[in-house]
C-alpha cells in the first residue's frame, strides 16, 4: 500500500468510526502488532494485546456502543512513527455495568504508533475519560 504512516492511522480511525471490528480490522494491523493500553477508567489495569486479542477486544467494545467517533485534533509523523491527539466519543448502546443506554462517553486520547507497509505494528494509547456519573448524562440530555 502506497500511503504515508499518517494516512494509515487516519484510515484506521475512519474504519473504527464506521463500525469496523474484529476481522474487518485485520488488514489495518500487522500480524505481529503490539497494542498497549495504559491504565484508564475503563481498563484500570491497562492491557497489552497481540493481534488476536486486539481483534477480540474490538468486537467486545463495538458491541457495547451504538456509535463512536474519532476527532483528530493533531497528527504528525516522524518516519514510521505517528503521534496523534484525539477526542473520542461513543454512545452506550445498552445498559452495561455503570453505563446507561444512550449515555455518551468522551475521552481525550494520545496515541503513539509505528507503521510499516501500510499497517500498524505498534500502538500505544493513553485514554483520559471524562467522568461517567449522572452529571455527564444530564449534560448529554441537554444536547439532544
Amino acid at each position: 500500500m502506497d500511503e504515508s504512516p499518517t494516512q494509515t492511522m487516519l484510515r484506521f480511525y475512519d474504519a473504527l468510526a464506521a463500525g469496523a471490528a474484529g476481522e474487518d480490522l485485520r488488514h489495518h494491523l500487522a500480524p505481529d502488532v503490539v497494542v498497549t493500553e495504559h491504565p484508564n477508567a475503563i481498563a484500570p489495569a491497562g492491557a497489552v494485546r497481540d493481534l488476536e486479542e486486539m481483534l477480540d477486544a474490538s468486537v467486545r467494545g463495538a458491541g457495547l456502543l451504538a456509535w463512536q467517533r474519532y476527532d483528530v485534533r493533531e497528527i504528525e509523523a516522524h518516519g514510521d512513527r505517528v503521534i496523534a491527539r484525539l477526542d473520542w466519543s461513543g454512545e452506550v448502546a445498552r445498559e452495561a455495568g455503570p453505563f446507561a443506554a444512550g449515555q455518551v462517553l468522551r475521552a481525550r486520547v494520545a496515541q503513539f504508533a509505528r507503521v510499516a507497509d501500510g499497517r500498524i505494528r505498534e500502538l500505544e494509547t493513553y485514554d483520559c475519560y471524562e467522568p461517567f456519573g449522572a452529571e455527564s448524562r444530564r449534560l448529554d440530555e441537554r444536547r439532544v
